[in-house]
């Protein structure tokens, strides 16, 4: 039996594979990985941590499992996952028997998805260090300007993320209700990046307060880049 049809057995019988994490510990999207590693109890085999400022996760010696050559990725025997979002629904696909952060229920999970995505898709790409690289060394816009796009598309998205909270009225503490979900894990990583970056949050009292109780958890606070460095 080859390695690659061994593990993907493993994976469709519910198992963990022993597998590597590719992190760095400033990415927005592996913090998200790490947060919701923390919250399950799992420990990668090995993490690999490489820095983007420099280009690493572009090497050749990774692009058989970074492929598109970004972070996070997970890499197992025989096979690999890139995409945070599908690398935590990947753990939860596994670990039926921890703490779901997708919900099982069919309209919940579509909630959290909601969240996610609202981050995931229409905030953080805009404002990612390639993207910020490219502006700055391509476009050649000054730091000032670099600095107002990165706060304009933060508050925009926000504002979206906001009224979805304060409409949703989940009755917290968390993002959907009792305990953390991909919403959340989504959420925090950004949050961490506005305060950065200076961004204003006063108007957004819902992210602040779903923030703040994700801050008391040390799952989310052993996975922020102070901590991770």
């Amino acid at each position: 039996m080859s390695l690659d049809t061994a593990s993907n057995q493993e994976c469709e019988a519910g198992q963990m594979p022993s597998f590597t994490f590719y992190n760095y510990f400033r990415s927005s999207a592996a913090y998200r990985v790490r947060i919701a590693l923390n919250l399950k109890g799992i420990k990668p085999a090995h993490t690999v941590d490489l820095d983007i400022r420099q280009g690493e996760q572009k090497a050749a010696a990774f692009g058989e499992v970074i492929p598109h050559g970004l972070v996070p990725a997970f890499s197992w025997d025989g096979g690999f996952l890139t995409q945070s979002i599908a690398m935590i629904e990947w753990l939860d696909a596994l670990t039926p028997h921890l703490p779901r952060l997708v919900p099982a229920d069919p309209f919940q999970a579509s909630q959290a998805r909601e969240i996610a995505l609202a981050v995931a898709c229409d905030t953080h790409p805009l404002n990612n260090l390639r993207v910020l690289n490219y502006l700055g060394h391509r476009l050649e816009l000054s730091e000032d300007a670099r600095l107002q796009w990165y706060r304009h598309w933060v508050e925009e998205g926000f504002a979206a993320v906001e009224r979805i909270l304060r409409l949703r009225c989940s009755g917290g503490p968390f993002a959907l209700g009792l305990q953390p979900t991909l919403a959340d894990v989504c959420l925090i990583p950004q949050v961490f990046n506005a305060r950065r970056f200076d961004v204003p949050l006063s108007t957004f009292p819902m992210i602040n307060e779903v923030a703040e109780r994700c801050e008391t958890l040390e799952a989310f606070r052993k996975a922020s880049p102070e901590a991770a460095v």
